[in-house]
């Protein structure tokens, strides 16, 4: 299991890039989680080391298991196969926040919106459920998956905010931010000639499709 870690700057530097920037800068198409999975409540970010763990359909014995386990600061990364149901609520929410977990990303679905909510605890996940689970098996905890297409492993960056959920490999992530930061950089030297009176065509280099339209 890795123990992989980012400091304090490097997960500051991820969240202010967002996941659009960090995506474009990564050059990793297989780094974007299902669009489906989404935020669940608006404004919700979190950046931190994947800790990976697989649940049975309607089953989240393994999320229990798992917060005895999951290094503080991580972003716990849970497959279910995509089955939709109550597998996370208020209840492990309050023990992930004690635990020091920096958030969730699921694809499987979660309960107690108004109460995560209020506990301003981010949360990422396919689908919202009333109905609750069993507890009956663990197929894996803390190692590798496939989730929701990105392959994940414990301590590669997670980084989620409104406009999706992004795993880049461990490997990548120094490269990764700094591609990101010289992009942002970039686009806010355009912005500011925008506001400038110049226009898009000119500053992306597409004046010769003037005549196309």
């Amino acid at each position: 299991m890795s123990t992989t870690t980012y400091d304090a700057s490097q997960l500051e530097q991820a969240r202010k890039l967002g996941t659009s920037t960090l995506f474009e800068a990564s050059g990793l198409s297989t780094s974007a989680v299902d669009v489906q999975i989404r935020t669940v409540w608006p404004g919700a970010s979190v950046a931190g080391p994947a800790f990976p763990l697989e649940c049975s359909p309607g089953d989240n014995l393994a999320i229990h298991l798992a917060m005895e386990k999951v290094p503080r600061g991580s972003v716990l990364v849970v497959s279910t196969g995509g089955f939709v149901a109550g597998y996370w609520g208020e209840v492990l929410t309050v023990a992930a926040i004690a635990a020091g977990v920096a958030g969730l990303v699921i694809d499987g679905g979660v309960r107690d919106i108004a109460a995560l909510t209020a506990h301003r605890f981010p949360v990422f996940t396919r689908g919202i459920s009333m109905r609750g689970t069993i507890k009956a098996s663990v197929p894996s905890i803390g190692a590798p998956i496939q989730f929701a297409g990105a392959p994940v492993a414990s301590g590669d960056l997670v980084v989620a905010d409104d406009d999706g959920v992004l795993i880049i490999p461990a490997s990548q992530v120094n490269d990764t931010l700094a591609r990101g930061q010289a992009r942002f950089d970039k686009e806010a030297r355009v912005m500011d000639r925008l506001r400038e009176g110049e226009t898009t065509v000119d500053l992306l280099g597409l004046a010769q499709w003037r005549t196309a339209g």
